[in-house]
C-alpha cells in the first residue's frame, strides 16, 4: 500500500526503555491539565475540542493524524501552554467527535470542519502543527485560507503539491478499499503497531483505533485518499515559516523519501528528521520533537 497514508504492516522498530524514555514517560489515556473541553454541533457530529493558555498568546493549533485523536500531542500541551493559546480537536469520527455524520468526508470537509473550530474558538490565525492525516488538513487549509496560517509543521506527511503516477493513485485506492475487507481486530493490530516504535505509543493508537468501527475506518481514509489528487495542487504556496519533520524510522508510503525531495524544492523548509521515531514522531521521541519545535517557534 504505497504513496501518503496508507498502513505500512511491516513491523517497525522497537524501541527498549532507557533511563532518560522514563523520565519522559507521558500518560495517553487523558486529556492534559490546563485545557477547557469545547463542543461545535457541525453537520451530523459533535466536533470536541480543547483549548488551553492566555487570549492574548500566539495560537496554536494542534491537528491528529488518522484514526488518532487528540491525546496524541500529550507531550507537546505541557511545553506549548505557557507561551501560547493552544487548541486540539477530535476530527470528525475521531476520538470523541462521533458519528462521522457525513456519508462519504472528503479533506475539504475536515478544513471546513476546522476552520469552523476557530472560528467558534475566536482564533483568527495560528501555527499549525498537522501529523499525518492533520498534515493534509493543514496544507489545504493553507491552499484555501492562507490568511488564517501563521507557520506550518508537518510530522510525517508527504506533499499535496505533488502528481501521482497512475500506478501510485490506483494504489491509493486499492489500499482504501481493502480497509472494507481487513478482519477488524487484525487491522486495528497492525495499525497500532505499524505507526510507532514506542510500545506505549502503539498501545495508545489502538486505544485510539478501537473508538472508530471498520466502515467508518473505511471512509475516514477514503477522505485522506482525496487529499492527494492526481493532478496534484500546484496552486499552493507555502509562504510561511515552514518546519518538515519525520521520524528517522517511519515507514509509512513514500514519506522518508519524498521529506529529501520535499525539503530540497525549496532552501525555506527547516527540514528535520527525528530520531529513534516512527510515524508518530512527536509521540515516539517527545524529547527530540519538542526541542525543535520550540527552537522553530522562537523564529516564528
Amino acid at each position: 500500500m504505497e504513496q501518503f497514508l496508507t498502513v505500512n504492516t511491516r513491523a517497525t522498530p522497537t524501541r527498549t526503555t532507557d533511563p532518560k524514555e522514563a523520565a519522559m514517560t507521558i500518560d495517553w489515556t487523558r486529556t492534559p491539565v490546563g485545557l477547557e473541553s469545547r463542543v461545535l454541533e457541525r453537520h451530523g457530529t459533535s466536533l470536541h475540542y480543547w483549548v488551553g493558555g492566555a487570549v492574548d498568546r500566539p495560537a496554536i493549533a494542534l491537528l491528529h493524524g488518522a484514526a488518532m485523536d487528540h491525546r496524541m500531542f500529550n507531550a507537546q500541551v505541557p511545553v506549548l501552554l505557557s507561551d501560547h493559546r493552544v487548541l486540539l480537536w477530535d476530527a470528525r469520527g475521531h476520538g470523541r467527535s462521533h458519528p462521522l455524520g457525513i456519508d462519504r468526508p472528503t479533506i475539504d470537509d475536515y478544513v471546513d470542519d476546522f476552520v469552523a473550530v476557530l472560528g467558534d474558538a475566536g482564533i483568527g490565525r495560528a501555527v499549525l502543527v498537522g501529523q499525518s492525516m492533520g498534515a493534509y488538513v493543514s496544507q489545504h487549509t493553507v491552499l484555501r485560507h492562507p490568511n488564517r496560517v501563521v507557520a506550518l509543521v508537518v510530522i510525517g506527511s508527504t506533499p499535496i503539491a505533488s502528481t501521482l503516477t497512475r500506478a501510485e493513485h490506483a494504489a491509493m485506492r486499492f489500499a482504501v478499499h481493502a480497509f472494507a475487507l481487513w478482519p477488524i481486530g487484525h487491522l486495528r493490530r497492525s495499525m497500532a503497531r505499524a505507526t510507532a516504535v514506542r510500545e506505549d505509543v502503539r498501545a495508545y493508537a489502538l486505544d485510539a483505533l478501537s473508538t472508530i468501527a471498520q466502515r467508518d475506518l473505511a471512509r475516514i481514509f477514503d477522505a485522506v485518499a482525496t487529499a492527494v489528487r492526481r493532478e496534484g495542487s500546484p496552486d499552493l504556496r507555502i509562504d510561511v515559516p515552514f518546519l518538515l519533520t519525520h521520524g528517522e524510522h517511519d515507514g509509512t508510503g513514500n514519506i522518508r523519501k519524498d521529506g529529501t525531495r520535499w525539503a530540497s524544492s525549496d532552501p525555506q523548509i527547516d527540514y528535520v528528521v527525528i530520531p529513534e521515531a516512527g510515524h508518530n514522531a512527536n509521540q515516539d521521541n517527545p524529547e527530540a520533537f519538542n526541542r525543535e519545535l520550540q527552537r522553530f517557534l522562537r523564529g516564528v
